[in-house]
């Protein structure tokens, strides 16, 4: 029988203090390491390069999602059974790879997420951003998979299905989460497993985690409305024609009764007119748009 093939793809910016160990103890259980260096001002490329992984360069950091998007493609080429994504800054701890990878080469899943949240699972880190993680998995769960308990780890192993059905285009932190929700167009499964992160480890810069969490949730705005467009555009906009309705129906009885239009009445109708006929409109160019764009794939 064929020894399944394992690659690991790591997206790295600034990171030449850990990528060496990294590179090295993932190596152990993988049979390729691909390093994304997304636009460096440090070693990280070259340190990578030299302990053995191919690296792949950015010109310039254009965001976590942007190297995933490389990585995928990257991916894509090679063919391998499972492709393990994990962070370049040891939080996560590359001894995990065979845990998250099993899932997949039992058929499992085509999808295995390393939870911080599950039983056997921890994560060190301030309450606020413990929080923070948990509000966005509630919205990325109603965007996608209901029973998802860290919509935001980064620490994942994809099938071949899941390599060849995912490319995100996100370029920031939101692209774990859209991920998700190709996977559920997709009609991937996925399994998540225990995990334990560290966040006490030495980072050059570490993005703002308020400036994070709203990256990730307009983010996830931003896909619903493009993947749900009757419903994130065309019920408020059907709730608004309703609203507008009334303000008519009331700025006619008035002028009947009275020959008097009531001026603030009149504009609040003809404002949730013209407010319902754009989201309207928006819902149905962008529902067609999409069908059309689903179609041709």
């Amino acid at each position: 029988m064929k020894k399944p093939t394992i690659v690991a793809c790591i997206p790295a910016y600034n990171e030449e203090r850990t990528i060496a160990r990294v590179v090295i103890e993932v190596g152990r259980y993988v049979d390729r390491v691909i390093v994304c260096d997304d636009g460096s001002t440090d070693l990280t490329g070259e340190i990578a390069g030299r302990l053995g992984a191919e690296v792949i360069r950015h010109e310039r950091n254009m965001g976590y999602g942007a190297a995933l998007h490389t990585l995928f493609k990257r991916a894509r080429e090679i063919d391998p059974d499972v492709m393990v994504v994990l962070d370049a800054d040891l939080q996560h701890n590359p001894s995990d790879v065979p845990r998250v990878v099993e899932p997949i080469l039992r058929g499992e899943g085509d999808i295995v997420i390393g939870s911080r949240f599950l039983a056997g699972g921890s994560v060190e880190a301030p309450r606020y951003r413990v929080g923070g993680i948990k509000l966005i998995t509630k919205l990325a769960k109603k965007a996608s998979y209901g029973d998802v308990t860290d919509a935001q780890s980064g620490f994942r192993a994809y099938g071949r299905r899941a390599i060849h059905s995912i490319m995100p285009t996100e370029q920031g932190m939101g692209a774990s989460t859209e991920i998700l929700m190709q996977a559920r167009e997709n009609g991937l499964k996925i399994v998540e497993v225990p995990i334990k992160i560290n966040y006490n480890v030495e980072k050059p810069s570490t993005q703002n985690p308020i400036v994070h969490g709203l990256d990730v949730v307009l983010s996830i705005v931003k896909q619903m409305s493009i993947r749900r467009p009757l419903l994130f555009y065309g019920l408020p906009g059907a709730l608004a024609m309703m609203i507008a309705l009334f303000f008519w129906v009331w700025t006619i009885q008035t002028f009947t009764a009275t020959r008097q239009i009531m001026t603030n009445v009149a504009l609040i109708a003809v404002a949730s007119t013209m407010v319902g006929l754009m989201l309207l409109t928006t819902a149905v160019i962008l529902w067609v748009l999409v069908s059309v764009v689903k179609g041709a794939k």
